[in-house]
């Protein structure tokens, strides 16, 4: 599975203002692929992958938001029951802390998840590995 980038901005926590990001995207093209929002003391936290990070890192900084770049490990699996449990195990196996993860959907039903880590490359064989024994099984 890819090594993906992730778009990581703080914007104000009111009511309408994500939704102005995301149409701002929307109005550009971009598709939003997943995400994560974290409110703290009148600031959200926004984590995106989308399908054109250039074009959305644009967008977000022309909206006046400062817009950061981190590469996530992306793997898909089968959306059922242990999965996350055995993806999430084996990163704790090799001693991958994960920092953050979200999901989302992949065209084909399969639930994708994005994990932060700090090892990337390693997760990105492990989670391979992963998605390839549930292809297997």
């Amino acid at each position: 599975m890819p090594r993906i980038k992730e778009l990581n901005f703080q914007l104000d926590d009111r009511p309408g203002v994500f939704g102005k990001v995301c149409q701002s995207l929307a109005d550009r093209g971009v598709n939003i692929l997943a995400f994560q929002a974290n409110a703290l003391e009148g600031k959200s936290l926004v984590r995106l992958v989308v399908d054109n990070p250039a074009a959305a890192k644009t967008t977000i900084g022309g909206l006046g938001m400062k817009c950061n770049e981190a590469d996530v490990a992306q793997v898909s699996l089968p959306n059922r029951p242990g999965e996350l449990a055995r993806a999430a195990s084996q990163l704790g196996n090799a001693d991958i802390n994960i920092e953050h993860g979200y999901t989302g959907v992949d065209p084909t039903g399969k639930a994708t998840f994005f994990f932060g880590v700090k090892d990337v490359d390693r997760a990105v064989e492990i989670l391979d590995r992963a998605a390839a024994s549930t292809a297997r099984g």
